[in-house]
């Protein structure tokens, strides 16, 4: 698979939120490390990262150094093997009857300096396309964001422009 898209829908929770935050638009990715994400609604925002930045377009224009992250989710995600994963994280996959349609995947940080960015990250694949179907971060503070996947099509055709700002 070389490039990919979608529509998303994002909750976030908080216990400072009254309510979840929810948001929506379109995802934009191409292998190995570009993604494009286009809020629809509430507000209309950009999110762009590549293997060294994520620029964001909300509330101002802002430009982050993302490389040493980037270069640490490539080599556990991307190039990692399954045993590369148990060694970083705790996984469970026990559950995975209790979600029809998909597998459900579970992992919890070993290590202290990822666990003091992200508690856990659960997915869940379909078991049809064995695309992801939704992801949630739940992070130290009990903030979770959640995003789910529709109408996901692997090499897709991307617009030239699908990864600046100007679109």
């Amino acid at each position: 698979m070389d490039t990919l898209t979608a529509r998303f829908t994002e909750t976030t929770t908080s216990s400072l939120l009254v309510r979840p935050l929810v948001a929506r638009g379109t995802l934009a990715v191409r292998r190995p490390s570009r993604v494009a994400l286009r809020y629809t609604e509430p507000n209309t925002r950009v999110i762009l990262i590549d293997d060294r930045t994520l620029t964001s377009t909300w509330p101002s224009k802002q430009t982050l150094d993302i490389g040493a992250a980037m270069a640490r989710v490539q080599k556990q995600f991307v190039n990692g093997s399954a045993a590369d994963l148990r060694r970083e994280f705790d996984i469970d996959d026990q559950h995975a009857l209790e979600t029809p349609g998909a597998y459900y995947v579970s992992m919890t940080p070993k290590r202290k300096q990822i666990r003091e960015a992200l508690a856990k990250l659960e997915l869940w694949v379909d078991r049809g396309s064995m695309l992801l179907k939704s992801m949630r971060m739940t992070f130290p503070s009990g903030e979770t964001k959640t995003m789910a996947f529709e109408d996901v099509v692997p090499n897709a055709p991307l617009p030239p422009d699908v990864f600046t700002l100007d679109r």
